[in-house]
């Protein structure tokens, strides 16, 4: 298996690239493996603040599907991964920016709502596709974001929005063309890496505290819906039609809807 990121340290900011081509979704091994590297990071006593950022057309598109098809026993695994990656950004006590380019999809979604701070190109989109998927998710990190009502337009239509509107909604801190993305952030970084450590610590746990419910939990409470999502037909109907390249045809599908 080819690396899914790498990561370097410099100035007491760790940079954190996912690079895996065409379109940088991770697999089963690649989300358990990014959730330790975040892990290892939040726990090095050279590394004040984290930059996530990516190489290739996007920032993530999520999960890979195609794995989850030919290996529908890994869900669990991936599920896994996601949520460790996400508590990891999350709960870890260094700030994380992420620095979103392209397509922001599903744990795209998932990295971003669990930074400190999102800065974006202007070229992108953040978006939810999974009920075209098959699955649910991320839909709690997507409300740490964006207001509720948003949240359920872009997840029942599976349409994406622009960086412009998200930054009018207040989701990103700063839009800047994609050649000027890296080093908006790694200024934005410096900024912080050059104070007190033990003051930012401490400010994050007590931002962390201070937050309106509990982000792991809420995502955890979704992801069974996604477990009980993969067992149906309609699901395995999307997954098949994402995987072909074909529309959905839920008319052949014998669900029963309750």
């Amino acid at each position: 298996m080819s690396k899914q990121f790498w990561s370097q340290v410099s100035d007491s900011i760790a940079e954190l690239v996912i690079e895996n081509p065409p379109v940088n979704a991770l697999d089963s091994v690649g989300w358990r493996s990014l959730s330790q590297e975040i892990d290892a990071l939040q726990a090095n006593p050279d590394v004040r603040v984290i930059v996530i950022r990516a190489e290739g057309k996007g920032f993530c598109a999520g999960v890979d599907i195609k794995e989850l098809q030919r290996h529908p026993e890994r869900i669990p695994e991936v599920n896994a991964g996601n949520w460790e990656t996400f508590r990891a950004i999350h709960r870890g006590l260094k700030p994380v920016i992420a620095a979103a380019h392209g397509y922001i999809l599903g744990g795209g979604i998932g990295i971003c709502g669990s930074s400190d701070i999102v800065l974006c190109s202007s070229d992108a989109t953040f978006g939810v596709p999974e009920v075209d998927r098959g699955a649910l998710g991320a839909g709690a990190h997507l409300q740490r974001l964006f207001p509720v009502q948003k949240v359920r337009q872009m997840y029942f239509t599976g349409e994406p929005i622009d960086s412009a509107e998200a930054y009018r909604l207040g989701a990103v801190e700063q839009v800047v063309p994609r050649d000027e993305l890296r080093a908006a952030a790694m200024t934005l970084a410096g900024k912080i890496a050059a104070k007190s450590a033990v003051m930012i610590r401490l400010a994050k746990e007590a931002l962390n505290g201070i937050e309106d419910g509990d982000l792991e939990h809420k995502y955890r409470w979704e992801q069974g819906f996604t477990a009980q999502a993969y067992m149906t037909s309609e699901s395995q109907e999307a997954r098949d039609a994402f995987v072909d390249k074909r529309e959905a045809d839920f008319d052949k599908t014998k669900t029963k809807q309750d």
